[in-house]
């Protein structure tokens, strides 16, 4: 495998005309726009393959986040949306069989919603796709370079949360 990769040649190819270019910022920069790009792509195909939308996946997600039972307000706020939006995503859900309602445990009024083993089922096997490519390109990288990797982000992270004032 060569050391050189698509951004180094961006990097090249664009210091002569910014000569102020921090090459390792606008390096990590690509790169990370390109690996976003890269498992977007990955899980695009799985959806596909897997015959989810990005909403049934997404809510799948949120679902098995929350051990699988979760109030749809809960569901909203996982997923930054209104709460009335939650509900033709667990009606169209359901009619696949992913989830269905149940009362919930904590107040006889609400309804929960709730994994099925179909849903469990295709969410795992979705998240086994994605799972396995993200593996491929993090492996990569030694155990106690991934933790650094992850480590330096997290401070990136942080900062991009708390804009400058």
């Amino acid at each position: 495998m060569s050391d050189r990769d698509r951004t180094d040649r961006h990097v090249e190819r664009w210091l002569p005309v910014l000569p102020e270019l921090d090459p390792d910022v606008e390096g990590a920069v690509v790169r990370m726009l390109f690996i976003t790009r890269h498992l977007r792509a990955a899980k695009d195909r799985m959806l596909v393959d897997h015959d989810l939308s990005a909403h049934e996946f997404d809510t799948l997600h949120a679902l098995a986040g929350r051990h699988g039972r979760a109030a749809p307000s809960e569901l909203a706020d996982d997923l930054d949306l209104a709460p009335a939006s939650i509900t033709a995503r667990v009606d169209a859900l359901a009619r696949r069989g992913f989830v269905h309602r149940v009362p919930s445990t904590v107040d006889r009024r609400r309804v929960d919603v709730e994994l099925t083993d179909t849903g469990r089922a295709a969410w795992r096997d979705a998240m086994d796709v994605l799972g396995t490519e993200e593996h491929r390109l993090f492996g990569a990288l030694e155990p106690g370079e991934r933790r650094l990797l992850a480590d330096l982000l997290r401070r990136i992270t942080l900062t991009a949360e708390h804009p400058p004032t």
